[in-house]
């Protein structure tokens, strides 16, 4: 049998004031991540709890990715003369934050067979490195003092992956006031020129029927989609006929004039229809780059949030696959693909 595939995990950290409130995370993909803070610690100690934690909850081959040269050359080369030392600098200082460089040094050791760390260039357009930066912001902002994380203290809270149903979204919600109130159905999937004229009237009927459908189970239910040209388009048309209402998430302001071909009169009716229109970032991206980061942190926090999910999408196109993957691990037989 050939060895395991290492699963890449990505971390990153966060910090207001350094010391202030922080918040740390990692994440091998939208749906599989862990995330906590502090009210009061320092970057670096957020960037060390963030590998630690990834080490401690993903057993097996891994490799670690960070933005944080700190943290690396402390794995892999300074660890060496501190330990050598006492735990003392070259100078002969303490080393600071030993109480989390010891552990995550020794879990570090533990495992070099099958555990490797490498260095990528945050906000420079990574998918992932965007989404553990989004996520340790998150719960930076929830330690503020007075915050809504406040009460519960480090760690934000219960761990998702231990929560279901009813406590599951209530504690999404808790921790981000942005999710809209109900029973989540998310609407993903293809675009032009796969999902555009005949296509598109097949995918708007059969979303308009499951819909249907599913509101009489779900007296709750809200369509979430972006609103992006086909199958998120088809979604919100869909709604409308179905009498179900629907929230557009959007990634920044206006998105529309930075899709050349949009039909722009109907992206503005269509929100105007919207129950509740949600703007992710207040930054309008000024490049491909920074396009590509946005729509992919939003396609992850759409991902997180939803009970339930429709991905539109042939099976073909790669481009989809990974999203697949982490909708599949999230949601399971929640998770609805429907062929164009």
């Amino acid at each position: 049998m050939p060895p395991a595939e290492p699963l890449r995990v990505f971390t990153d950290g966060a910090c207001s004031g350094n010391p202030g409130p922080g918040g740390w995370a990692w994440a091998s993909s939208p749906t599989h991540f862990g995330s906590g803070g502090e009210y009061e610690t320092t970057n670096n100690r957020m960037e060390l709890t963030a590998v630690l934690r990834a080490l401690e909850e993903n057993p097996g081959p891994l490799v670690v990715v960070m933005d944080s040269t700190y943290v690396k050359d402390g794995l892999e080369k300074w660890h060496k003369g501190w330990i050598a030392n006492g735990w003392r600098t070259k100078a002969g200082q303490p080393v600071k934050n030993r109480e989390i460089w010891e552990p995550l040094i020794e879990r570090s050791l533990a495992r070099s067979d099958e555990v490797t760390f490498e260095w990528v260039k945050g906000h420079s357009g990574d998918v992932m490195n965007d989404l553990v930066d989004l996520l340790a912001v998150e719960q930076r902002d929830l330690h503020r003092p007075g915050g809504p994380g406040a009460p519960v203290g480090s760690g934000g809270g219960a761990r998702l992956a231990d929560l279901t149903g009813a406590d599951l979204r209530d504690e999404r919600r808790r921790r981000d006031g942005r999710i809209p109130e109900g029973h989540l159905l998310v609407v993903m999937g293809q675009r032009p020129p796969e999902v555009s004229g005949a296509v598109a009237d097949r995918v708007r009927l059969h979303l308009t029927q499951l819909f249907t459908a599913q509101a009489t189970l779900r007296p709750d239910l809200v369509v979430v989609t972006g609103l992006r040209e086909g199958s998120e388009r088809c979604a919100a048309e869909a709604a409308i006929r179905a009498d179900v209402p629907y929230v557009a998430v959007l990634p920044f302001p206006d998105p529309h004039l930075r899709s050349p071909g949009t039909d722009q009169a109907r992206f503005l009716d269509l929100l105007s229809r919207a129950r509740e229109v949600v703007t992710l970032e207040k930054k309008v991206p000024t490049d491909k780059a920074g396009f590509v980061g946005a729509m992919g942190r939003r396609d992850s926090w759409l991902a997180r949030i939803a009970d339930e999910a429709i991905l539109v999408w042939d099976e073909v196109d790669e481009r989809f696959a990974r999203l697949h993957k982490g909708l599949d691990d999230h949601l399971g037989s929640d998770l609805v693909i429907l062929h164009p």
